[in-house]
C-alpha cells in the first residue's frame, strides 16, 4: 500500500489518534479515563445521528441545510405530544415523522422544481425554523417526565452506555449496510458521481432523491429526539448552526460535496475528531475562539 492510498483509507483515523494523543498530553491521563470517553460519545451522539443522514445526501452531490431547524421542529413536537398526555413512543414518532415530513417537501421541490438543493433548503431551513416557532409560541415548552429523558443519560448494569448511543451505533450499522450492499446504494453513489449517465442507466433519479431526503430528515428527527432526551424540553430555537457541524462531521470523514464519496464510518470519525477538539479545549480551559481556529484549522 502506497502512502498515500494509505491516507485516502485511513486519514481520517490517524487525525483523530494524532488530536486525541496531543489532548491527552495536554489535559492528563484523565482524558481518556471512561467517563469521560462516555461524555465524548454523548456530546458526539446527536451530530452523529444527523450526520448519517446527510452522508446519504452528500454522496448524491446534494446538501441539506435544514437539518438543524428540523431538529429544532421535533423537539417542539415531541414536547407537545407529551403535554397533550400522548404515550412517550408516540410522541418520539410524532417527532420523527414531522421531520421526515419536511424531508419529504425538500426532495420534492428539488426534484418537481428543478432547483439547486442549496436554494431549497435554504428557505426550508428558515420555514421550518418559523413553524418550531410558531408551534411553540416562541418559548420553551416543558414536558412531563418519561424514559425518552433517559436515553442519553449514564445507564448501569450490562447496556453501559446510554440506550441513545446504542441507537446511534445500530442505524449506523444499517446504514452503512444500505449503501453498501442495497441497490438503492449504489444508485445514490450513481448519481453524485455522474447523474446524466445515471438517468442513461435506468436509475430513477426523482424517486431516490425524494427517498433520500426523507431518509436524511427522518435520521434528524432522531437527532432531534436526543436533543429532547438532552433538554428535556422543546426548544424551537435550539440547533442553530447544528447543520455545519453536521456537514463538516461528513467533509472531514472523507465526503465529498460534488458526489459519489461518503462512508458512514469517516463520518462518525469526523463527529468524533469535532468533539475531541470541543471537549478537550473546555477540559484544558482553553477560550473558545481559539476551539474555532482548531476546529476550522483541521
Amino acid at each position: 500500500m502506497t502512502a498515500r492510498s494509505l491516507v485516502d483509507r485511513a486519514g481520517t483515523f490517524i487525525g483523530l489518534m494524532l488530536v486525541a494523543a496531543i489532548f491527552g498530553v495536554l489535559v492528563g491521563a484523565s482524558f481518556f479515563a471512561p467517563g469521560n470517553l462516555e461524555l465524548m460519545a454523548r456530546q458526539t451522539a446527536i451530530v452523529c445521528m444527523a450526520a448519517l443522514g446527510m452522508t446519504i445526501v452528500i454522496a448524491t452531490g446534494g446538501i441539506d441545510l435544514s437539518v438543524g431547524s428540523i431538529i429544532a421542529l421535533s423537539t417542539v413536537v415531541i414536547a407537545l405530544m407529551l403535554r397533550a398526555d400522548q404515550p412517550p413512543l408516540l410522541a418520539a414518532l410524532a417527532g420523527v415523522g414531522a421531520a421526515a415530513l419536511c424531508g419529504l417537501v425538500n426532495g420534492v421541490l428539488i426534484t418537481r422544481l428543478h432547483v439547486v438543493p442549496f436554494i431549497v433548503t435554504l428557505g426550508t431551513m428558515l420555514v421550518v425554523r418559523g413553524a418550531a416557532k410558531g408551534f411553540a409560541e416562541e418559548r420553551r415548552i416543558e414536558a412531563p417526565i418519561t424514559w425518552l429523558n433517559d436515553l442519553l443519560r449514564t445507564q448501569s448494569g450490562w447496556t453501559i452506555l446510554p440506550a441513545g448511543i446504542w441507537a446511534v451505533l445500530l442505524l449506523a450499522l444499517v446504514v452503512a449496510g444500505v449503501l453498501r450492499y442495497t441497490r438503492f446504494g449504489r444508485h445514490v453513489f450513481a448519481i453524485g458521481s455522474n447523474e446524466r449517465m445515471a438517468r442513461l442507466c435506468g436509475v430513477a433519479i426523482s424517486r431516490t432523491k425524494v427517498l433520500v431526503y426523507t431518509i436524511s430528515a427522518a435520521l434528524a428527527g432522531m437527532a432531534g429526539l436526543l436533543q429532547f432526551s438532552k433538554l428535556s424540553v422543546g426548544d424551537p430555537t435550539v440547533a442553530v448552526g447544528l447543520e455545519l457541524d453536521v456537514i463538516a462531521a461528513v467533509i472531514i470523514g472523507g465526503g465529498s460535496l460534488t458526489g459519489g464519496r461518503g462512508t458512514v464510518l469517516g463520518t462518525i470519525i469526523g463527529a468524533a475528531i469535532m468533539t475531541v477538539i470541543q471537549i478537550g479545549c473546555s477540559q484544558k480551559g482553553l477560550a473558545n475562539w481559539i476551539q474555532q481556529i482548531v476546529t476550522g484549522g483541521i
